[in-house]
């Protein structure tokens, strides 16, 4: 059965709005509906005074959408926005209701343990996540993240990748991952693999020249759905590729998952790492460690001459993570080889496992590991324990 906009508007017209004063979709409530490879996409505009307690709402929406025939998932998103014609105000002059509690899951998931030191709910089989992040786009932070998943492979680690950039996935042409995920009993999807590594990405649900189109809010769950609606089955670490900046993708891994920590990528010059230090301050404001910082596009080595160049200055990030008192991680030189085996989707790490630059990535990921290590050591350390004498 083919799904179809006119099928999920018909279905969710079965859904009261606040008070059950009609249903969401007379309301005005619904955005417009998107559909790729059986999963559907939309959000749902609740007065902003009253956003905590439409949970139920937004639930019992993403329920009926994922009940109809053909139906592989659904991303459903909660936007408290305040606009004219009365949004701003509550939908019914009469006195809001308790709020309901949370509708029954229709498959209840295993729950992974929670963090110590945070209380966040970990994912199930995933030993620890790490985010590969930059403070701007243009620094090689997709190419280093897949090189550091690739180098921790390489170490002897069970690696997956999940492609947080909601607006410019690379791990497809990254990692030469076509296709579309199977599905386990048509709710949880399967992650495509290659090289040894698990991935995950957007870039996997819609056509490359499909534009997303999205409010934060809906960044957010299709990020939670990716990581959380996926059997990703026994990982020791999970890599996420973060998008550029320090938005609403960010925020999401960092207030909702117990990241093991951050990687920081920059290249040499002061303007790029301006905005890393943006990217370090995010994740120290909450609480992420900070694994350390990787300089990209070090340096230059003209390959008719040997000599060296350095084109966009040289050691600003390792003076900048000496100031900072962060690890510094490694150099990576500008090369040709590495941007023609990323374009082809053979990183240099599996491409070229001799080459200096592989050396360097398998390097960076024994010492990212190495720090993931001493910070679940220190974590560990900061529990308190209770002694009966």
């Amino acid at each position: 059965m083919s799904v179809t906009k006119e099928i999920v508007t018909e279905r969710l017209k079965t859904v009261n709005g606040p008070d059950f004063t009609g249903n969401i979709v007379d309301l005005g409530m619904v955005s417009e509906i998107f559909i790729a490879d059986s999963k559907v996409f939309f959000s749902i505009t609740v007065p902003a005074a009253r956003a905590q307690e439409m949970e139920p709402l937004r639930a019992a929406a993403e329920r009926v959408v994922k009940a109809i025939p053909g139906v592989a998932g659904a991303v459903v998103a909660l936007t408290a926005e305040k606009k004219g014609g009365g949004m701003e105000a509550p939908v019914s002059a009469r006195p809001a209701p308790r709020p309901a509690p949370p509708a029954t899951p229709q498959r209840p998931a295993p729950q992974a343990p929670a963090s110590h030191s945070s209380g966040k709910r970990g994912v199930p089989g995933i030993e620890a996540i790490i985010a590969v992040a930059s403070g701007k786009g243009g620094v090689g932070k997709s190419t280093t993240a897949v090189n550091l998943a690739l180098g921790l492979a390489a170490n002897g680690l069970r690696v997956g990748v999940l492609d947080a950039d909601i607006y410019g996935p690379s791990m497809p042409k990254l990692l030469n991952i076509h296709g579309r995920p199977q599905t386990v009993d048509g709710k949880i999807l399967k992650p495509m693999e290659n090289y040894g590594l698990k991935v995950m990405s957007m870039g996997f649900l819609v056509d490359e020249e499909t534009p997303m189109i999205w409010r934060g809010p809906m960044v957010m769950s299709a990020l939670t759905q990716m990581l959380r609606e996926v059997e990703w089955g026994r990982l020791d670490v999970l890599v996420v590729d973060m998008p550029p900046g320090t938005g609403d993708a960010q925020l999401t891994m960092a207030q909702q998952v117990p990241l093991a920590g951050a990687v920081i990528v920059s290249t040499p010059q002061d303007l790029a790492l301006i905005d890393a230090r943006k990217g370090l301050n995010m994740f120290k404001k909450v609480d992420v460690p900070l694994l350390g910082i990787v300089e990209n596009m070090s340096y230059f080595i003209a390959p008719d001459t040997g000599k060296r160049y350095d084109i966009f200055g040289h050691g600003g990030a390792r003076r900048e993570a000496e100031r900072l008192g962060v690890t510094f991680l490694g150099e990576v030189p500008l090369e040709m080889g590495i941007r023609e085996s990323s374009d082809a989707g053979q990183p240099v790490v599996v491409s070229k496992p001799d080459s200096a630059e592989a050396k360097a990535y398998r390097d960076i990921a024994a010492k990212v590991w190495d720090r993931v290590n001493e910070e679940r050591v220190a974590a560990e350390a900061a529990v308190p324990s209770i002694v009966f004498e």
